[in-house]
């Protein structure tokens, strides 16, 4: 199965012909070879590359996109007396705003520039405002620009403050090592179709479990009720309360495979890693310049300023589809920019292929 072209996106993203060949395959939701053969072991395998023991976490799957698992957590752990700070540096840290306005959920918001980094001092700041918070979510990377928010220091503001620390590591888990017991973090999101290189159609969360048994009774959702599904699935030995997307299941167990035969999640961050600094010294030789410093720029998507004002992106994203590459408009408000993805399975030879389709498109 050929491709048509390399997605250099956030995610969805390119995956390999054998996740796409997984999906030949039909499964049964009630099987036991389905929800012990693939579900169970997917759940175990998720806590054991983030290297956290499952007497103290656990792992819930749920259907839909990324947000619906960031909605259904928020949704399931602020309780209506809690109070939740949200860090906010990008479209998906407000994304989170808007779902406490749907939910109608306590909440006040640091929105800060979409190039200022959430560091340590921003929460500090925030917490002294508003020292009644009990609950606060994050974006970790914030591919509105390609920011790598600095969870670490935020960590160590809230540690042993009893603050319930959730965060959305869409774009992060399995590309960036992400030391969740370390840090303290109660909630992490993220979803099929990021680093793992899964195909879309669901989302998980890893929570400690004590957290996940004190949502039981909270949500506001049915289909959204992550202690439901939690319990549902423990019980159940891997099975979903509704239909679960059982072809892109398979393709995410195949895709937890290679994960691990690459090495972990530090091989792959140290791919992502490479394909980003060979990305980005190239198209500085071209002319383009990154909207980030290098300082504040992640590895997982990169944004460049547009190299002159009259420049058409319509025209240049299609005649770099027409040689085989799919890249990003830009979400930035205050500049002209556009991204290019440095995840999934590509590798830095696919990325010096780009480069020269750039030259050429370019001359």
């Amino acid at each position: 199965m050929e491709r048509n072209y390399l997605l250099l996106t956030p995610g969805p993203l390119s995956t390999s012909e054998t996740v796409r060949k997984a999906m030949l395959q039909d499964w049964c939701t009630w099987d036991k070879d389905y929800n012990e053969g693939i579900v169970t072991p997917l759940r175990h395998d998720l806590l054991g590359i983030a290297g956290l023991d499952e007497s103290e976490y656990t792992t819930v799957l749920l259907q839909g996109s990324g947000t619906y698992c960031v909605e259904a957590t928020i949704g399931a752990t602020v309780r209506p007396q809690d109070k939740l700070l949200i860090l906010a540096n990008g479209a998906y840290g407000k994304r989170m705003a808007q779902i406490a306005d749907y939910y109608h959920i306590n909440y006040v918001m640091v929105s800060l520039s979409e190039t200022e980094l959430v560091t340590g001092e921003v929460a500090r700041e925030a917490l002294e405002a508003n020292p009644d918070v009990t609950h606060l979510s994050m974006v970790h990377s914030e591919t509105t620009t390609g920011l790598l928010n600095r969870i670490e220091e935020v960590s160590e503001v809230i540690r042993g403050r009893g603050i319930t620390f959730i965060v959305d590591a869409m774009s992060s888990f399995a590309g960036v090592p992400i030391d969740v017991k370390g840090l303290g973090i109660d909630f992490l999101v993220s979803s099929a179709n990021k680093c793992i290189q899964g195909v879309p159609g669901f989302g998980f969360i890893i929570a400690k479990k004590d957290k996940m048994l004190a949502t039981k009774g909270n949500a506001r959702s049915l289909s959204l009720d992550i202690y439901a599904q939690w319990e549902t699935m423990e019980k159940g030995h891997g099975k979903w309360r509704f239909t679960s997307p059982t072809h892109v299941v398979r393709a995410f167990y195949q895709a937890m495979q290679e994960l691990k035969a690459e090495g972990g999640i530090a091989a792959r961050h140290r791919r992502y890693a490479e394909n980003h600094r060979v990305l980005v010294d190239g198209m500085r030789e071209l002319g383009f310049q990154t909207l980030l410093s290098d300082d504040k720029q992640g590895c997982i998507i990169t944004s460049f300023y547009y190299p002159e004002a009259d420049f058409d992106f319509t025209d240049f994203y299609n005649r770099l589809k027409a040689k085989g590459f799919v890249i990003y408009p830009g979400k930035i408000s205050d500049a002209d920019t556009f991204r290019i993805g440095n995840i999934g399975d590509i590798y830095p030879d696919d990325i010096r292929r780009l480069l020269q389709a750039i030259r050429e498109v370019r001359s």
